[in-house]
């Protein structure tokens, strides 16, 4: 029996390995790392993994288990995330979830006119726009690959955009080693200065290595740039099941867990006790289709499982949630995404991003965004639980409100329906005639007026000039450079 005044807080969650499944996974990819190894196309990469004891022959790095134990001592069990205005923001630690936003489509679904077409500049000025105003949307991430710029410089235009058009907190994959030091350079200005943003980021940098079990050179540059810097980041390799990985969830997840805890030893290296989080992205590889899938249900439970596997070593977690392979804002599109929006945050990941996402992820929408948004509220809603103490088991207003009364007029319905009770704002509760009144408006027409109501009036505190234009000189001498390299 819970005492009267006593409280006790515990969210929903669940879990999809045991103890010693994790165990079993750990184990198969140390046993991938130590005896398969890694190609390393890095030549000081593969000096410093042979200096710590690994095993190099040519481009193939072996690393022995020791080596990896070693850095996951020295890696940071959490980190702390400030806003652009050097607010605290996120904890990244435990099972705390944050979402953000989809990134690096080729490909958006036009914010307006909802037209198809290259991701440009202005889509990633609206999509951080759009995701300042939405309440559930933790942080963001360049809602697409920039294509009328040359690939060289994409990275400086996009992290321009993202910055000038809202506060909240960035992650940032950056293209080039010089792209990243250039973004970088931004960041710390907009911080104040580099002690500053060490200090208190607001960017987290991810580079991407290639499954299966590849590291480019430049991939290792760009992580080599913020692990000097010391400041957070986090990979994300890329495992499609049946393609790039094992077609089993358990044989993906092992991969998935050797390429993470490879960038960790490689960042470790370099940098020991640089922030570094332990994450993988998975994929369906549909067999019928020869498309990727962001949407299917073993994507969220090999997404789960590798979360587990990742708060096991007690580090930082990294995961996607709220894309859908539908074209349009529909059925699917619902129902894809809050399943793994639910699921992710159950998993209790720290960053989840790619809400956003559409059409295979291959088209970035703010509509979308809007949509999961929605999602994440409900989502966030139902994982706080339930929380039981003296005030919420209302022995008293029970008692006083006695057999056949109600509770409507009550002090006590008044101090706690709006945390008690999630109020949604585009789920329609409205009788049918009042709805039908209103326009009879599906829900693709009400997230199409939000958004264009978002456009129209949002606006992020606008940074200081000074600033403005110090951001706008480091691009022009990064495009310089850049184009004439």
């Amino acid at each position: 029996m819970i005492q009267s005044g006593s409280t006790e807080k515990r969210s929903v969650w669940f879990r999809v390995l045991s103890d010693d499944q994790i165990a079993e996974i750990n184990r198969a990819a140390f046993e991938v790392m130590s005896k398969v190894g890694f190609n390393v196309l890095h030549d000081g990469a593969r000096k410093m993994f042979k200096q710590a004891g690994a095993l190099v022959r040519g481009e193939n790095v072996k690393v022995p288990e020791h080596v990896v134990a070693g850095c996951l001592q020295t890696a940071p069990k959490g980190w702390t995330i400030y806003d652009r205005e050097g607010k605290r923001a996120m904890e990244i630690e435990g099972r705390k979830s944050y979402y953000g936003t989809s990134t690096a489509s080729p490909r958006t679904k036009d914010a307006l006119t909802g037209e198809i077409h290259p991701t440009r500049v202005a889509d990633i000025a609206i999509g951080a726009k759009v995701a300042d105003a939405l309440e559930n949307i933790d942080w963001v991430m360049p809602m697409g690959s920039v294509q009328d710029v040359p690939p060289t410089v994409a990275d400086l235009h996009e992290f321009e955009a993202v910055v000038s058009n809202t506060t909240k907190p960035i992650v940032f994959l950056g293209y080039t080693p010089r792209g990243a030091e250039l973004a970088f350079e931004m960041a710390a200005e907009v911080a104040g200065g580099l002690d500053n943003l060490q200090q208190r980021p607001f960017i987290v940098f991810y580079p991407e290595p290639i499954s299966p079990l590849v590291w480019p050179a430049d991939v290792v540059d760009r992580l080599f740039v913020a692990a000097d810097l010391s400041l957070p980041q986090i990979q994300g390799p890329t495992v499609q099941f049946g393609a790039t990985g094992p077609v089993t969830l358990a044989g993906a997840v092992v991969q998935g867990t050797a390429e993470a805890l490879m960038c960790l030893v490689m960042a470790q290296l370099r940098r020991p006790g640089c922030p570094f989080g332990l994450g993988c992205d998975f994929s369906i590889f549909d067999m019928a289709a020869g498309l990727l899938s962001m949407a299917s249900p073993e994507m969220s439970l090999a997404l789960a499982a590798q979360a587990e596997v990742a708060q096991s070593f007690g580090l930082p977690t990294w995961g996607l949630a709220g894309s859908t392979d539908s074209k349009v804002i529909d059925a699917q599109a619902g129902i894809e995404s809050t399943f793994s929006i639910l699921a992710q945050g159950l998993a209790g990941l720290n960053l989840i991003h790619d809400v956003g996402y559409m059409d295979n992820g291959m088209a970035c929408s703010t509509a979308q965004l809007v949509l999961g948004n929605e999602s994440i509220g409900m989502a966030k809603r139902f994982i706080r639980g339930i929380e039981v103490n003296r005030e919420s088991l209302a022995r008293e207003v029970i008692k006083k409100v006695g057999p056949g009364g109600h509770y409507l007029d009550q002090d006590h319905t008044y101090d706690h329906f709006r945390s008690e009770l999630w109020r949604p704002d585009l789920l329609t509760r409205s009788a049918y005639d009042e709805w039908q009144n209103a326009g009879a408006k599906d829900m693709a027409s009400r997230i199409q007026e939000k958004l264009e109501e978002i456009i129209k009036n949002h606006q992020a505190p606008s940074l200081p000039d000074n600033t403005l234009a110090a951001l706008s000189k480091i691009k022009k001498k990064g495009e310089k450079e850049l184009l004439a390299g």
